[in-house]
């Protein structure tokens, strides 16, 4: 059996390595991305953002004339520790407990902290229970610390989707499985050998651009490499699982790629890839953690950003996991070789 899986392993590996157009493009964009949106967007955001801290999940303007403020963002946070790295690294520009007593924290490097405390103070003269003021320090986290993981995880998600996904459907069209099936080869040793070439291929071309760009741009990383290596791993084989499935039975092409941009496009909106869920509904949240490339973003932000450990991100890799055994257990069962 595993003698099967590796001669489909190498010949997918060789295919993929000789057609030098895609391999390139796999290189190529995400880095030209990352240094696109870094030149254009780092230490720019259209607004004031604020964190609220209390348990509701929807913060109430009513509570105090300060959030009634224009052109200022108001996020719920029931985790002080959270909410104050946030502001320690300019994500939040001020953090404010209504308590009693009021509360209220500030890093005073942060530009756009400095005003937003101004519009605060203004709106709360005459308030006996106002301030204390507690000010943290840290430096920001710039856009392109933040959009690295999107980038790498979006370019991910289109390599292993399509990347095995389109793939099995031009072997099925064009003859290549139905020869497959005469020899001694399962549907699940061919889709174990599609997972294992691209998990291979995949990791190795996120390993070298990730690389590149954080020594470059000199990107943030307080974590474990180890850590971040094993949660590009899972997602990387959750993805092609993913993949696998509108390819078990599609005979035309169109149609796949149809199907996946269908899949990958609601996918990266609602996973981080380009901005924040935070302050979104509740329902958005929820349907973005069915998404694997939700938990990949989450932990490998994590891990990047914030220095989570492998404890710290097990629930996402089980999440995961979970996904993966799902698709490929219908992958497999669904599978066709033949056209009709």
């Amino acid at each position: 059996m595993w003698r099967r899986i590796y001669a489909i392993f190498k010949a997918r590996n060789r295919e993929f390595m000789r057609d030098r157009a895609s391999l390139s493009w796999n290189l190529i964009l995400p880095v030209a991305l990352v240094f696109g949106l870094s030149f254009a967007f780092d230490g720019q955001r259209d607004e004031y953002t604020v964190g609220v801290l209390q348990d509701a999940a929807e913060v109430d303007t009513a509570e105090h004339p300060f959030l009634d403020t224009k052109y200022v963002r108001f996020v719920a946070y029931d985790d002080l520790d959270e909410a104050m790295r946030k502001v320690e690294r300019h994500q939040l520009d001020l953090l404010i407990d209504f308590g009693p007593p009021t509360r209220y924290w500030v890093n005073p490097t942060a530009p756009k902290g400095y005003f937003i405390e101004f519009a605060l103070l203004q709106s709360s003269s005459g308030d006996s229970d106002l301030v204390t003021r507690e000010q943290i320090a840290g430096e920001p986290v710039r856009y392109a610390d933040w959009v690295l993981p999107g980038i790498l995880g979006m370019n991910m998600m289109f390599s292993c989707m399509f990347g095995v996904g389109y793939v099995v459907v031009r072997y099925r069209k064009n003859g290549f499985l139905k020869r497959l099936r005469a020899t001694p080869l399962t549907s699940l040793e061919f889709i174990t050998a599609q997972v294992a070439s691209r998990m291979v291929l995949i990791m190795i071309i996120t390993a070298f651009v990730y690389t590149g760009t954080h020594l470059l741009l000199d990107t943030r990383m307080e974590g474990s490499y180890l850590t971040l290596f094993a949660v590009g791993i899972v997602g990387a084989i959750s993805m092609v699982s993913l993949g696998l499935i509108v390819s078990a039975r599609v005979m035309s092409e169109e149609l796949a790629g149809g199907l996946l941009n269908m899949i990958n496009w609601p996918m990266m909106l609602l996973s981080g890839v380009w901005f924040s869920l935070e302050g979104t509904g509740e329902t958005v949240q929820l349907i973005s953690k069915l998404f694997p490339l939700t938990h990949v973003l989450d932990s490998a932000r994590a891990v990047i950003l914030d220095g989570a450990t492998f404890g710290d991100v097990a629930p996402s890799l089980a999440a995961l996991t979970l996904l993966s055994a799902v698709f490929l257990g219908i992958g497999a069962a669904i599978f066709r070789w033949e056209r009709f």
